[in-house]
């Protein structure tokens, strides 16, 4: 069920949704950016409750923006997870 909820908002989220969290969040992220990050969580395949998976990414988000960015971003990820309860699912 989790999973499913995760991959739904991972395949529908907008430029806007992530300018959104990036400013509630502290993180430097310009429109286009958040429009090439969009764009690559729609088409990836990529499965976000494997570590695998997230590196990947992890490195496609660095690559896009920057690796302090992307290690930025990743913190706060793991820091949701933590708040939410969400630890054993990842």
């Amino acid at each position: 069920m989790i999973k499913q909820v995760i991959y739904q908002k991972m395949k529908s989220i907008t430029p806007g949704e992530l300018l959104s969290l990036s400013n509630e969040y502290n993180i430097d992220l310009t429109m286009e950016q958040a429009k090439q990050i969009a764009a690559y969580l729609h088409q990836t395949e990529l499965n976000p409750l494997e570590e695998k998976d997230r590196m990947q990414a992890l490195k496609k988000l660095a690559q896009i923006t920057n690796p302090k960015t992307a290690q930025k971003a990743y913190r706060i990820f793991q820091q949701i997870i933590q708040d939410k309860g969400l630890s054993h699912w990842f």
